[in-house]
């Protein structure tokens, strides 16, 4: 998406019109305009030139927001300065010349009329130099609010009339009714017809000339603050980008600018300095403080490896990093890019307003030409009606329509910024919170995505020291996934490391190596029961833990069993807690995962969900999202790769920001704490915006359908209710500020409070969907000579090697899918071409396991 910045505009009207030029030029596929942060969002095939060209056509100006190629600095500078809130010092200037001039003017025309305020003697009878007096005061006004007659007429020529074509007309006929009025006393004057002078004196509305402009520019003020709030949270991420890097350029530290920095540049970091680019730690050790960019306060440890982020603060240790990546790649950029295109779009909510606004003022133009005639031929007088004119043109406001959708927008999208939950464009803040069911990933969504140390069970006379103590001299030779778990929990305990020698890793079984001259072994029940006597009780512990969920290792020392650890992909603390929230707020829970049943029912269990999908492939999680579709809007949130189809298909793809860049890439959220008790506060925060902005249309919508009636007139036979024109536009001058202000207490929400939660009632009744009758859909979508192949393998002992293997198989193209299970020792191999045997055999078993068989 290419953004421009709009000049010129002052109300729904002028935005909706920009847009539908803009939309006519070749080549654009979309186009959406805001009217809070002047900006416009286009996409398609169209050049800047012939875009640029048809807004100034419109009758406005646009020019390409600036994006910098080597540094983020430059763009964010200058995308700031485009947010710069440049209106508010300009109106100020204008509203305290203008209520200068209008003081006096109400002391001549007010003051003096209706209290008899004493006047300097030179003005004693003399009306005439009074209305003069009143003239030119006005005239002085007008032309310090030169800009609404500008834009209005501009507007009114060019077929476009917006709010300030209704303020010009409102106040220009003020004025010119005056002037005839001053004209015509004059006459009066030479003719000595006193009693017309001081007729003629009482239809003078020069200071409803003048105090509409200044009222309208009260309120263009509110409005301009109150706007300026509304973009707090995005020039707060852009001022957080660094200015400066300390490069190490030939063994020296060097400043130079932050747009000098590239990737692979070698930079470091003080303590209390910011990190300047993306990178990795190289050298050192501190603790970060990342709340610039996910809202959390608590510093996170880095070390070695470690991956650090631009804008976050260096709180403690000296750290060399390598910048891996710079300018509009870094984390910083991103975001601000995403909180800009989410401003720069539109709620499908705002398409009411928008038709609204497209015919309004011309509307109410023909309605303030309609109360004019009907009074007249009522009988009244002609200032009398062009008084009820004037109000009605006055009393409209546009604006509070245009403004209803977006300031809201952007201050929910905001919120969810300063929090870390990024809402990608103006629809997926809509929509977020209209989902019905939530699917989530297990492994990095629910899960840790890191197998830890559940269980340590010692055989009879071995304490958990020297259990821990044997496995940890015997897997940290060993590259298993589930090794590593034991690696991390005996430096968790620091337990002291033993050197082993003879180590040998026997594919399909386990490990074995010597220590002190006795042999040391490890792996499945089934590869240890061959060494050593397991007992029925141990058996029975060790069903009891796969029930769970965990894989237990066994280790034994010569033919004595040392006893069993637990290994398992722990659910994240704040998960449960996450899952409970969304069934609050009458959400269905679904856990999709490609882990064997058994396990997958484990965790689905602990975490509450309400449906447990197992065994599915990435393809198999796009089919089952589409299936979950037919009975309610679906939201997917995953963090792999392998989410990514399923988070394309969803209605809402959510995101865990420390996942993968392609699967942050499909997602409409990202959530960049990568906790999942985001997702429930992402909805919360979604359904409050909507009905804030629910609550802006409901009041734009009935403050003008009660003003213009009541400016009209209608109801003065019935209640004698009249509207001076000024009220009218006092009236005006708030309605937008109220609007605005309504959406700025979206700033107080509390979007992680569950005690408020509404729940919503869904009329949706899933049934069970398993992960073989989606295999089954499929096959019986494909050709009917599809080929089925068993192998029967050894070696397999968890579900990542379950992963491995069925890794493995789909990479040959033959394979369209394998089921594998290590409970059963197979796998399930689906084929759309013929394949030798030995060939499967051979991709299973370079990656070190035994294939017994393939029938």
């Amino acid at each position: 998406m290419e953004q421009y910045s709009v000049t010129g505009m002052s109300c729904a009207a002028c935005s909706s019109r920009v847009e539908k030029a803009v939309s006519k030029v070749p080549g654009v596929t979309s186009c959406s305009v805001s009217l809070l942060t002047n900006s416009m969002g286009v996409e398609g095939t169209a050049t800047s030139d012939a875009i640029i060209s048809a807004v100034e056509a419109a009758g406005y100006h646009a020019e390409k927001k600036g994006t910098g190629t080597k540094g983020n600095q430059g763009s964010a500078a200058k995308d700031d300065a485009l947010l710069k809130d440049t209106e508010t010092p300009k109106l100020k200037k204008r509203l305290f010349a203008s209520v200068g001039f209008l003081l006096v003017l109400m002391y001549f025309s007010m003051g003096h009329m209706m209290w008899n305020w004493p006047l300097p003697s030179f003005f004693a009878g003399n009306h005439v130099a009074m209305g003069l007096l009143q003239l030119l005061l006005t005239v002085m006004i007008m032309v310090i609010n030169q800009k609404f007659f500008i834009s209005g007429f501009k507007g009114l020529l060019n077929k476009s009339p917006n709010m300030d074509t209704l303020v010009a007309l409102g106040s220009g006929a003020s004025f010119l009714y005056s002037v005839y009025a001053l004209f015509a006393m004059t006459d009066a004057q030479v003719k000595g017809d006193m009693a017309a002078v001081m007729a003629y004196m009482h239809e003078f509305y020069f200071e409803s000339a003048a105090m509409i402009l200044t009222l309208i520019t009260v309120g263009k003020m509110l409005e301009a603050r109150s706007k300026g709030k509304t973009t707090d949270a995005l020039k707060s991420l852009m001022k957080l980008a660094p200015k400066t890097a300390v490069l190490l350029q030939d063994g020296q530290e060097v400043t130079v600018s932050i747009e000098e920095v590239q990737t692979g540049d070698i930079f470091v970091v003080r303590p209390g300095e910011n990190i300047p680019v993306d990178g990795i730690v190289l050298e050192g050790n501190s603790a970060v403080n990342e709340a610039a960019l996910t809202g959390e306060s608590i510093p996170v440890d880095k070390a070695e490896g470690d991956k650090v982020s631009a804008a976050t603060v260096n709180q403690s240790g000296f750290i060399k990093c390598r910048a891996t990546r710079v300018g509009e790649d870094t984390t910083l950029s991103q975001i601000i890019q995403m909180v800009s295109d989410a401003a720069a779009t539109k709620a499908p909510i705002a398409k009411i307003a928008d038709k609204v606004s497209g015919v309004f003022v011309p509307a109410v133009i023909t309605t303030a030409v309609i109360t004019f005639i009907v009074w007249m031929l009522a009988g009244q007088t002609f200032g009398y009606a062009l008084a009820r004119a004037i109000s009605v043109l006055v009393i409209s406001c546009p604006c509070a329509l245009g403004l209803a959708t977006p300031v809201a927008i952007m201050v929910g999208n905001g919120m969810g910024a300063k929090h870390g939950i990024m809402f990608k464009t103006a629809v997926s803040l809509e929509e977020t919170g209209k989902m019905q069911i939530v699917a989530l990933d297990k492994t990095g969504t629910i899960t840790s995505g890191e197998p830890k140390v559940i269980d340590i069970i010692p055989a009879e006379g071995v304490s958990e020291e020297e259990l821990l103590q044997m496995a940890f001299a015997l897997e940290k030779k060993s590259e298993h996934p589930l090794a590593k778990a034991i690696l991390l929990e005996a430096e968790r305990q620091k337990v002291r490391a033993e050197e082993v020698s003879d180590f040998q890793a026997l594919p399909g079984n386990g490990l074995t190596a010597s220590l002190h001259g006795s042999r040391l072994f490890g792996g499945n029940m089934k590869f240890i029961s061959e060494i050593c006597k397991i007992s029925e009780k141990q058996k029975r512990q060790v069903e009891a833990l796969a029930e769970d969920g965990k894989t237990p290792l066994f280790f034994a020392k010569e033919d004595r069993l040392l006893g069993v650890i637990a290994v398992a992909d722990v659910i994240k603390e704040e998960s449960a807690r996450a899952v409970k929230e969304l069934q609050n707020m009458g959400i269905r829970v679904v856990m999709l995962t490609g882990d064997n049943e058994r396990t997958a029912r484990a965790i689905g269990r602990q975490a509450g969900v309400d449906e447990v999908i197992a065994g599915v492939l990435p393809e198999g999680k796009e089919s089952v999202i589409r299936s979950l579709k037919e009975k309610g809007k679906v939201a997917m949130v995953g963090d792999g790769i392998n989410d990514a189809p399923a988070l394309t298909r969803a209605d809402m793809g959510i995101a865990i920001g420390a996942g993968t860049d392609i699967a942050i890439d499909a997602a409409d959220v990202v959530l960049m704490k990568s906790k999942l008790d985001d997702v429930p506060a992402a909805i919360r925060l979604s359904r409050a915006t909507l009905r804030n902005i629910h609550e802006n249309l409901f009041w734009a919508f009935i403050y003008n359908i009660i003003g213009i009636p009541l400016a009209a007139g209608i109801w003065i036979p019935v209640f004698g209710w009249q509207l001076n024109p000024m009220f009218g536009a006092a009236a005006m001058s708030l309605s937008s500020f109220c609007v605005v202000t309504n959406a700025l207490r979206l700033n107080f929400f509390g979007m992680y409070d569950a005690k408020k939660d509404k729940k919503i009632k869904n009329q949706v009744t899933l049934q069970t969907v398993n992960a073989k009758s989606q295999m089954q859909n499929k096959s019986k979508e494909k050709e009917n000579h599809t080929m089925e192949k068993t192998m029967e393998i050894k070696g397999m002992m968890c579900g990542h090697c379950e992963a491995t293997v069925k890794k493995a198989l789909e990479a040959l193209p033959q394979v369209d899918e394998a089921v594998v299970s290590h409970e059963k020792g197979t796998a399930v191999v689906k084929l759309n071409a013929e394949i030798a045997d030995e060939t499967l055999k051979k991709t299973v078993e370079d990656k070190d396991y035994q294939v017994v068989s393939v029938k």
